[in-house]
């Protein structure tokens, strides 16, 4: 199968999981299916071209939010989820043994792919057409500034359809007029939509590359610098500015707009993280200033000279600004990318900064809640990065060994359980412990000295990661 049926399927798959079945009665089941099956063995004759295209077949088929969908991609939904219907019968036919059974469901499988991408071949231009005429097109000349909510609600759940949704409104000038309507006087509401909208468009290179021929960066400066601006319309394009500077996407890097405002996006950044009325705010902040640490190492620079330390150090004692993992993951993230730096580690040491890493050690994921597993295991490792990085200095080291921070670390490697089953905490854990023990060998026992620090890293890996929960 062709690479653009599978891109369809997988932009396609979150939507098809929206649809369902309407209960109709065998006898009609029956005679729908005689049809499909007599349509698909035409179609393999006829080289996968449809003998209809009025989908009789598919009438049980409803998408119950999609109602602002072009047709062309209320088709395509259509037909990836008979797709994925016609891999379940085959799949349970293998498990019942029913191998006789298996052919002619794949011939329909087949043809519903041929089909599939048949019918998108023409997918973009028709798609691109009907969302120009139907939302970008009605922002970009509204007269009325309160007439376009709806139109922006729409953009919004268009964009949650996947990459090639968002490439076609990006080409579309759909970054162009959203940018438009955030350097207007307008209501706040709107802004936050307009801002909400570019940072799911902005997930793909199209999205970037037009934020780029709009001075977007230089919007986004103005915003969050402009204090008078609502904390709502600041959070949100903190939201658009963590986007577009996420190290996992690679076409960020050529933001070159973004060096030359770095410094302003950073100071309101730290100070939204500051005064920020709420943990959801807080989180949008410090995610973008984690994300913007990677993207520059100035921003570090820059960070240090605005008591950034301080700054986040003391929210991580507030649970209004800091309640969840997450926004943990994020300081210890801005963190662990400062303590590159030799000044980090004395305003470190000054606001308590040791003692908040060795607290994140000891983190804990919630019974019931397996989603912050993952957000725990990114706590633990960058916890241990961090004291690894700050241990250089003598001073940091003997303030980690009088807080007892060797039990907790040789816990994390011995215990599977403890970091999650995570190797690259067992890594960070590993190598923070040999920083330590370098000044400060007198806090091992013989045993964990033996086995943890003395023989290779790679051994010690080993030895841990194979070890099981009764290891004595």
């Amino acid at each position: 199968m062709a690479s653009g049926g599978d891109n369809f399927l997988e932009s396609l798959s979150s939507s098809v999981q929206r649809m369902h079945l309407i209960q109709i009665d065998s006898v009609q089941r029956w005679m729908e299916d005689l049809r499909l099956m007599a349509e698909c063995e035409c179609m393999y004759v006829l080289q996968s071209k449809p003998i209809s295209g009025d989908g009789e077949g598919h009438n049980e088929l409803v998408i119950t939010s999609q109602q602002d969908l072009p047709d062309s991609l209320q088709t395509l939904l259509k037909r990836a989820w008979a797709i994925t219907t016609e891999l379940s019968k085959i799949f349970y036919k293998l498990e019942v043994n029913r191998w006789q059974h298996i052919h002619s469901t794949a011939v329909r499988v087949n043809c519903h792919i041929r089909s599939l991408i048949n019918e998108s071949s023409g997918y973009t231009h028709s798609a691109s057409g009907e969302i120009q005429q139907s939302l970008v097109s009605q922002l970009d000349t509204a007269t009325n500034l309160y007439s376009i909510e709806a139109p922006i609600s729409s953009l919004i759940e268009l964009t949650q359809e996947g990459a090639h949704i968002c490439q076609i409104i990006a080409k579309e000038g759909g970054v162009a007029v959203l940018f438009k309507l955030c350097r207007q006087d307008a209501p706040c509401y709107l802004h936050v939509l307009a801002l909400r909208a570019l940072a799911s468009i902005c997930v793909v290179e199209e999205g970037i590359n037009e934020l780029e021929k709009v001075d977007g960066v230089l919007c986004l400066a103005d915003l969050l610098t402009n204090e008078s601006n609502p904390e709502a319309t600041r959070a949100e394009a903190a939201a658009v500015v963590s986007q577009i500077t996420s190290p996992h996407l690679t076409f960020t890097q050529h933001l070159g707009s973004f060096l030359e405002n770095m410094e302003d996006i950073v100071t309101a950044l730290i100070k939204l993280c500051k005064d920020a009325s709420s943990s959801e705010v807080f989180l949008l902040a410090s995610a973008a200033l984690a994300n913007i640490t990677f993207f520059d190492s100035m921003a570090c620079e820059i960070l240090l000279q605005l008591n950034a330390t301080k700054i986040l150090i003391q929210a991580c004692h507030d649970p209004q600004r800091v309640d969840t993992p997450y926004s943990k993951d994020q300081v210890v993230t801005i963190l662990a990318n400062m303590a590159v730096l030799d000044q980090c580690a004395s305003e470190m040491i000054q606001e308590s900064g040791v003692e908040l890493l060795l607290e994140f050690l000891h983190e804990r994921p919630p019974l019931g809640i397996s989603t912050e597993g993952a957000a725990l295991e990114r706590i633990l490792q960058k916890s241990a990065v961090t004291l690894a990085r700050l241990s250089r200095q003598p001073i940091v080291t003997d303030i980690a060994t009088s807080l007892n921070c060797v039990p907790r670390l040789i816990e994390l490697c011995r215990y599977p359980s403890e970091r999650n089953n995570s190797d690259s905490v067992l890594m960070a854990c590993l190598a923070v412990l040999r920083k330590l023990a370098a000044s400060s060998p007198q806090c091992f026992e013989d045993s964990d000295y033996q086995q943890l620090i003395k023989p290779r890293l790679v051994d010690s890996f080993l030895l841990c990661s194979n070890m099981e929960e009764s290891f004595v």
